[in-house]
């Protein structure tokens, strides 16, 4: 019953076509031409009904990104940004060779987070280097490049591109709180925790006197790509003023493979999460999902493939 796998990231977006283009341009992606969603996403999601859908799947070694658009869009992503925004969730791309990928990154003038480039982060944090931006509606991303020995052996053998997604990380409120949610509730394991701090982590962030609490946690069967909580101790995020609705262009909902859905979704109502789909949904390929929300509103997507 517990989660097994992360099988994919969600992220929705207004311009399809021009998103998808950054990715391709500005990352080297592979990705494949976009068509309308299965309507049932709209119902899991919560959407408005009549609303439509387009998703464009970006290709990410073997892994995937689901631009996911709907048709009527909702919010633009907040003018006002930061990494300790409570919505904040990035996805960390894994380079074999970090200052060619950022190079060719800056050709589309991304949204910068990090000032100048890479920055190699102290043994603390395991020395891996990472450079965060921002997609054109305003997305943050992360390159990271793991040093030999560090990270998960796949890495190792990463070639001079992007190799593949090692984790997507989310701003929360209240790390404990967080932590007993998904390992409690949803079955993961702590894999590691440190407190991020100092002249390099301003940088990383662009924030001043940053002081972060990063915990990783990994899905039962399949520990990458796996999810990492962020909690900014220094400087506090300001107060989420409304939850992003899956329309909005700042949702991006974790999409995790489980098996027993129907028994793990009984046990999430009895503890009161909060769900954003009405019931169990089917998809045209027989598979069934529910998507609720963790503590501090991140969307998670529970999949359980079918019997077909």
């Amino acid at each position: 019953m517990p989660v097994e796998q992360l099988s994919g990231i969600t992220i929705t977006v207004a311009d399809l076509d021009g998103t998808a283009a950054f990715y391709r341009s500005a990352l080297g992606l592979v990705v494949e031409p976009g068509h309308p969603a299965d309507p049932a996403w709209i119902r899991l999601l919560g959407v408005q009904p009549g609303s439509a859908a387009h998703v464009a799947n970006v290709l990410v070694g073997r892994q995937t990104l689901r631009l996911l658009a709907f048709d009527p869009a909702g919010l633009p992503y907040p003018d006002r940004r930061a990494s300790n925004d409570p919505w904040f969730q990035h996805v960390a791309l894994v380079c074999g060779e970090i200052e060619m990928v950022w190079k060719r990154l800056q050709t589309s003038a991304p949204g910068t987070i990090t000032a100048g480039g890479p920055v190699l982060l102290p043994p603390n944090t395991g020395s891996v280097s990472a450079f965060k931006f921002r997609d054109p509606e305003g997305h943050p991303l992360e390159l990271i490049a793991f040093p030999p020995g560090v990270g998960d052996p796949v890495w190792q053998t990463a070639d001079t591109g992007i190799a593949g997604y090692d984790h997507t990380a989310i701003s929360v409120m209240d790390v404990d709180r967080s932590i007993a949610f998904y390992t409690g509730l949803l079955g993961f394991r702590a894999a590691g925790r440190s407190l991020n701090r100092g002249p390099e982590q301003n940088r990383l962030d662009g924030l001043a006197d940053c002081e972060v609490d990063v915990v990783a946690l990994q899905p039962a069967l399949l520990a990458t790509p796996h999810v990492e909580l962020l909690h900014y101790r220094s400087p506090p995020g300001r107060a989420r003023e409304a939850q992003a609705r899956a329309d909005d262009v700042a949702a991006v909902c974790q999409i995790y493979r489980v098996t027993g859905l129907g028994a793990l979704t009984r046990r999430l109502e009895a503890e009161g999460v909060t769900f954003v789909s009405t019931g169990v949904v089917t998809f045209d390929d027989d598979s069934k999902a529910v998507a609720i929300r963790d503590p501090d509103g991140h969307i998670i997507v529970l999949t359980e493939q079918g019997s077909s």
